[in-house]
């Protein structure tokens, strides 16, 4: 299936760590509880300096950020090994990261849980790309278009198939890695 992402960016900087993307105080929130895993998306992204990004990920009031696609610089989700930052982004209604570089930890998570797309940028793409602007993500093309310009990403690989799936455990079952549950 041809897989197309049209949605306005949402642009961050170097080193965004996982306690701006999901402060501490929020962990307690269980993701495999439905209205937890809503609420544990609204703070998606409250880390962030207000000074440095004035325009906020999720609009006050409410649940779900209007930005389906993030752009960030370098070592993007470093800081703990927690799941709940992808997890987080992936409940405000983003779907994929493209990022100059991600922190190990943060792409492992993102394949293992499947709720975010992370995408290697081939170039600074923060410095060019404004949040509000349109993007057009293609996934079996593995570009990025925005106010015309087409920018050629990594491609996502053997990862892609697992997130498709919904995950690790998902993919296992759906390849028939591990049993299906009965």
């Amino acid at each position: 299936m041809s897989h197309v992402l049209t949605s306005p960016v949402f642009v961050c900087r170097d080193n965004i760590d996982t306690d701006q993307i999901i402060p501490a105080q929020y962990l307690t929130l269980v993701p495999t509880i439905a209205e937890e895993y809503e609420k544990l998306g609204s703070y998606a992204m409250i880390g962030l300096p207000d000074d440095q990004y004035p325009v906020k990920f999720i609009h006050p009031g409410d649940l779900k950020s209007p930005y389906k696609i993030v752009i960030a610089g370098r070592n993007f989700g470093c800081g703990s090994s927690r799941e709940h930052a992808p997890i987080a982004m992936g409940a405000a209604g983003v779907e994929a990261v493209v990022a100059e570089s991600f922190a190990r930890i943060f792409f492992r998570n993102c394949v293992a849980t499947g709720e975010l797309y992370p995408y290697d940028a081939k170039e600074r793409l923060c410095d060019k790309i404004n949040t509000g602007d349109i993007g057009t993500l293609d996934f079996d093309n593995d570009t990025l278009t925005v106010n015309g310009t087409t920018y050629s990403l990594k491609s996502l690989g053997e990862v892609r198939p697992v997130i498709d799936a919904g995950g690790l455990f998902n993919y296992a079952r759906q390849t028939g890695m591990i049993a299906a549950q009965a």
